[in-house]
């Protein structure tokens, strides 16, 4: 496959095409609903930070697609099963599942793994939760990202289909950002992500603290103990623990980058350097251990 005939596949996003003016028509109507209910859900210096970093990330995201196309492809004509996987309703729908729960892996990842999460802190960086702050996409992430999409080609999934599943995934995650929305019945809240479980994954509060990491389906929570329930008692606090004092796009993509080479130089052993790297945010070395499960053990 040329190198050009992969750009074209990819540029040919007909799902992100028709979903941009459709969101940014949400927004508008978001807005618009905050100030007449006078809730200030919006915050003009956020927002522009927010667009901003989407078109950063969009930028960034171009060279890793495009080599991530490439590799899915190659493994998918190494599969031994890509001429049973074509493009069958069945094959679809397993592929909605499988996709899922890498996004629900990776997204964990991100919270769990401080280089990850170094990449992921723009997204939950705004203190605000509406429409605009789904566009709040983090660049860093995009790096690491499509590794964990890697098993995908391999059991016969073709890259399109991969590609387009993923954008349907993230295409869905767009709505869950809002407050107008409070709980949905119990049923549609037992098994997909919802307003109300994003809430919590955005929240600083200890008891929803790296909660939540779902996509589409809050099913992968449940099962592996990641899950906390919207408190009425308790309403969520959004962003950051140490909050970033700044709307400059550049330096919200790389403030925790910046902070984890600081620690990382503070230590001189390679233990604690790559304890770092890889434990959750909050672990230090010489210090208080404020990881979410240890706060939450706490608490």
């Amino acid at each position: 496959m040329q190198l050009q005939e992969i750009i074209t596949q990819l540029a040919n996003d007909r799902f992100t095409q028709i979903a941009v003016p459709i969101f940014f028509l949400a927004i508008t109507i978001e807005a618009a609903i905050s100030h007449q209910q006078h809730r200030q859900l919006y915050n003009p210096k956020d927002f522009a930070t927010s667009i901003a970093m989407l078109l950063l990330a969009a930028i960034i995201d171009l060279a890793p697609k495009i080599l991530a196309f490439l590799v899915f492809y190659h493994l998918h004509e190494l599969s031994p099963l890509r001429d049973i996987v074509q493009r069958q309703w069945w094959a679809w729908v397993l592929l909605f599942f499988l996709d899922d729960f890498f996004y629900y892996c990776f997204h964990r990842a991100n919270h769990e793994v401080r280089l990850f999460w170094a990449g992921h802190v723009p997204h939950h960086s705004s203190v605000k939760l509406n429409f605009g702050t789904a566009l709040r996409q983090s660049a860093g992430e995009r790096i690491h990202k499509y590794f964990f999409w890697l098993p995908l080609p391999l059991l016969g999934f073709d890259p399109l289909m991969i590609f387009t599943m993923i954008a349907i995934n993230l295409i869905y995650q767009f709505w869950v950002h809002t407050e107008l929305v409070n709980k949905l019945p119990p049923l549609i809240e037992l098994i997909f992500n919802t307003p109300s479980h994003h809430r919590v994954h955005h929240a600083s509060n200890i008891r929803y603290l790296d909660c939540n990491h779902a996509g589409m389906l809050i099913i992968w929570d449940r099962i592996f103990g990641s899950f906390s329930e919207e408190s009425e008692a308790e309403r969520p606090v959004y962003g950051l623990t140490r909050n970033i004092d700044t709307y400059n796009p550049i330096k919200v993509a790389v403030g925790e980058y910046a902070n984890l080479w600081r620690d990382i130089r503070g230590v001189a052993n390679w233990r604690d350097k790559l304890s770092y790297l890889f434990l959750a945010p909050g672990w230090h070395h010489d210090g208080e251990d404020r990881r979410s499960r240890v706060l939450r053990s706490r608490l």
